[in-house]
């Protein structure tokens, strides 16, 4: 069985007959074991090529390639089921899958009957399909409804992998690892050759199965353990190999899009107010420190750190979840999680990195977050990640801060004052936390921190509903590195809002 957890392994190990629970840690064990050997080794890059009629498949013609619901894994034997992605179109390197059943471990075939071939599609019912294999997977529970199972996860492509929870629909995506992103050299994306589901039993609330990553600069293991709900929860544990060195590994990488919003100062011509999956980044720093960075589309390439030591969270947000904000039936972009990320283990000192890429539209993500160590790892380390990743659609449990709910900006010229044509004007709207129920004359200040450049015209006032706005202008010809927050007494009530003006926005 080379190349895989068999059941000569097991029986080698008298683990033939042992329950799932007790065999979980030594399958990931041996997952382990081969991703250290296949650092050991120069990479080998997966060799298993498409039929012609699957390699030139375009998107509408893949779309048509759908699985039978009625062919689903498990369905009769567990709130679980797991459904299979075709290979073809993009997605032309095959990954190879496995069920772990009573403490064995079997491959699980490619079925063409699993599948259903329509429109353009229909055409490869006639090919050889056999050795095509699976481009990666889906897994189904009932979270909204209890006689309906609703596509919770899906694994494909690369590394890639997306969560919804209970009335969400699927917007920003998740990764195992980034490489090089944004960097002077290429950009290496690591792939997932290989999973093991451990088979759920009727009345399980939680899935977990393992996966082995590989890629020229990196090998690894990962344990997952899928929680589905109202908040949609992945347990990771990964053991890294680093084949060779790499300059900036990029940890619990989040990838999104946004194409236009409240803060787009050059709003293209569109009936909808706004178009984006996420719309800010939010962190909470080891020092306790909330952060809230609205997101753009730039007009090129910028990359924002933030440093910390042993950070607590990051994540991408949608914070905006009124329908009228967007009027987009067919996106509801209203709908997309947010998505968090939180150590399970002290993460030492690095940054978060935030890369805006320019976006003509909402077809292509711009977006991407992730943890950097500050120590690179190097040719023959290796790491040990243990964090969760969860869907919401507010923000985190532990976020007792007033929030940012509104950021705009505008020229700040008047025809009574012709000067102020060349500055630019902010206002940052605040609410809840310890917003709630104060008075229209509380004492609130604004802290407020734009570096070489003078803030003009800072101050804050109050709006109805218990809310507040922080404004202030800044020169519209120089580049602000810009934070602010509330304060109460001295003391901090808010986030710290953080934005950089540009000129060219």
């Amino acid at each position: 069985m080379k190349g895989r957890i068999g059941t000569q392994w097991l029986i080698a190990l008298g683990l033939a007959n042992a329950s799932i629970s007790q065999a979980d840690d030594t399958f990931f064990d041996n997952v382990i074991e081969r991703a250290k050997t296949l650092a050991e080794a120069p990479y080998t890059p997966p060799n298993a090529p498409l039929s012609s009629a699957l390699e030139n498949l375009d998107y509408d013609a893949y779309r048509q390639i759908r699985f039978a619901p009625e062919r689903a894994y498990w369905r009769d034997e567990s709130p679980f089921s797991l459904q299979l992605f075709h290979s073809g179109f993009l997605f032309k390197e095959p990954v190879t899958l496995n069920i772990i059943d009573d403490g064995q471990s079997e491959p699980l075939p490619f079925e063409r009957d699993d599948f259903r071939y329509e429109g353009q599609a229909r055409a490869l019912s006639s090919e050889d399909l056999i050795d095509s294999g699976h481009a990666g997977f889906r897994l189904h529970y009932p979270i909204n409804d209890p006689d309906y199972r609703d596509e919770v996860a899906a694994f494909l492509g690369a590394s890639y992998f997306r969560l919804v929870g209970r009335d969400q629909v699927y917007g920003l995506s998740a990764r195992g690892l980034a490489i090089d992103t944004a960097s002077s050299k290429p950009e290496e994306f690591p792939r997932f050759s290989e999973f093991w589901f451990f088979k759920p039993q009727q009345g399980d609330q939680t899935l977990t199965f393992l996966a082995l990553l590989d890629s020229p600069s990196i090998s690894g293991a990962y344990r997952f353990t899928l929680t589905p709900g109202e908040q949609t929860n992945l347990e990771v544990e990964a053991e890294l190999f680093a084949r060779e060195d790499i300059d900036k590994l990029g940890v619990a990488p989040l990838t999104s899009m946004f194409a236009f919003g409240d803060v787009t100062a050059h709003r293209p011509d569109d009936f909808r107010p706004q178009v984006h999956d996420s719309d800010g980044l939010l962190m909470h720093t080891g020092q306790n420190e909330w952060i809230w960075r609205p997101l753009s589309n730039p007009s090129d390439t910028r990359l924002s750190l933030f440093s910390d030591d042993d950070p607590a969270g990051f994540g991408l947000m949608q914070r905006e979840r009124d329908f009228d904000r967007y009027l987009d039936m067919e996106a509801r972009y209203h709908r997309r999680p947010s998505q968090w990320v939180e150590p399970l283990a002290n993460w030492g000192p690095g940054h978060v990195e935030l890369v805006e890429l320019p976006t003509p539209d909402e077809t292509h993500d711009n977006i991407v977050a992730y943890w950097v160590f500050d120590a690179p790892l190097e040719a023959g380390e290796s790491l040990a990640l243990h964090y969760r990743t969860y869907t919401l659609n507010d923000t985190p449990e532990a976020f007792d801060q007033a929030r940012v709910f509104r950021t705009r900006q505008g020229q700040a010229g008047l025809a009574s004052d012709p000067a102020a044509k060349a500055q630019r004007q902010f206002v940052v709207d605040f609410e809840g936390g310890a917003l709630e129920g104060l008075n229209d004359d509380a004492s609130i200040t604004l802290f407020i921190d734009t570096g070489e450049v003078e803030a003009r015209e800072a101050h804050v006032l109050a709006l109805p509903r218990n809310r507040w706005r922080a404004s202030f202008r800044v020169p519209a010809n120089a580049t602000s590195d810009i934070r602010l927050r509330l304060e109460l007494n001295s003391e901090p009530i808010s986030e710290t809002w953080n934005y950089v003006w540009t000129p060219d926005d």
